[in-house]
């Protein structure tokens, strides 16, 4: 696995734990709007990326959790400049991080260590 798809499955790994976080509390999803929100000022050619995922955000729940999961090339660029930040916890994020790390990660993606 090269650095680009180790990169791109521990993005996977953070969407699939921030799908198992808004599961539990939707109101969590209010971050990604207010995240957009916020962002949506400065974001001059990336403003394409903040609409498509207000929409994806604005889909029926269970549907979008599935769309943010999924291992397609659309979303696999829409992860890049995904809204959720501040939804895990640092210790969260650094749990994934470091199952991730260079010689510790699994090729199978959501087979990580540490969650």
């Amino acid at each position: 696995m090269n650095d680009h798809d180790r990169i791109d499955a521990r993005s996977l790994a953070m969407h699939r734990a921030i799908a198992e976080k808004l599961r539990a509390d939707p109101g969590l999803l209010a971050i990604a709007f207010d995240n957009i929100a916020r962002w949506r000022p400065t974001a001059g050619r990336a403003t394409w990326y903040l609409d498509r995922w207000e929409e994806l955000l604005r889909r029926p729940f269970n549907e979008m959790l599935q769309e943010i999961q999924a291992d397609s090339e659309e979303m696999r660029a829409m992860r890049q400049s995904g809204p959720f930040a501040g939804v895990l916890t640092p210790k969260e994020r650094w749990k994934i991080y470091d199952a991730f790390a260079t010689g510790t990660y699994y090729t199978s993606v959501g087979n990580y260590r540490g969650l």
